[in-house]
């Protein structure tokens, strides 16, 4: 079994670098989007500039732009190439419970203490982090496969009071999807499932800004 050959940082560290990123050329891209809230739908266009900060036009509803800046924020953070050691070098790994599907959990000592993974088929399919006062808890049911690495396609998340362990908010069911445009892999749909209801959005005619001269 390759988890009992290697140690537990290389088998998280493996699968760390195995998750698809942009390289420090990707230029930013434009798009047109569309959110729809139940039966409401707004329409309007949107930008990521190199240096990963969105911009939105078009759309005069203060909480929709709210709504649609963050998901571009959140996805573009996670395409954000950051060496494993700049990351996790302050962190000690070592195992936990195995599953008999090859699902390895991670546990992690050291500056984050008390966060926890679990690995299979090297790709990450739980995170267990305590960021900014809450503990967020991802699971991963299904990637998308690229040349480059790998990117959620279905998943869930929840959030947790670290101290009390009390749900905080509604569990949310995600489903992404991609296109490549000039190599790179963009988001072209996410819908967002909760006991609130069902919120997407979908963005169209999606390219490259022109690199910087």
């Amino acid at each position: 079994m390759v988890a009992a050959q290697l140690s537990a940082r290389e088998l998280f560290r493996a699968a760390y670098e195995n998750r698809y990123t942009w390289d420090a050329n990707f230029p930013g891209y434009r798009a047109n989007v569309t959110y729809s809230d139940g039966n409401q739908s707004w329409q309007g266009a949107v930008e990521v500039s190199a240096d990963l900060k969105p911009s939105i036009s078009g759309i005069d509803e203060p909480e929709v732009v709210k709504l649609i800046h963050g998901q571009l924020f959140e996805v573009a953070i996670h395409r954000v190439r950051r060496g494993f050691e700049d990351t996790h070098g302050k962190n000690e790994f070592e195992f936990g419970n195995s599953d008999n599907d090859g699902t390895v959990e991670i546990l992690v000592n050291g500056k984050s203490a008390g966060d926890r993974y679990k690995v299979r088929d090297n790709e990450v399919v739980l995170v267990h982090r305590h960021i900014h006062g809450v503990v967020v808890t991802i699971n991963t049911f299904s990637t998308h496969k690229s040349a480059e690495g790998y990117l959620s396609h279905r998943y869930d998340s929840v959030y947790h009071d670290p101290t009390t362990g009390e749900q905080k908010g509604d569990r949310s069911e995600f489903e992404d999807e991609y296109v490549t445009v000039g190599g790179y892999q963009l988001l072209s749909a996410r819908t967002i499932r909760s006991a609130s209801g069902t919120i997407s959005f979908r963005f169209s005619d999606l390219e490259l800004l022109a690199p910087a001269a």
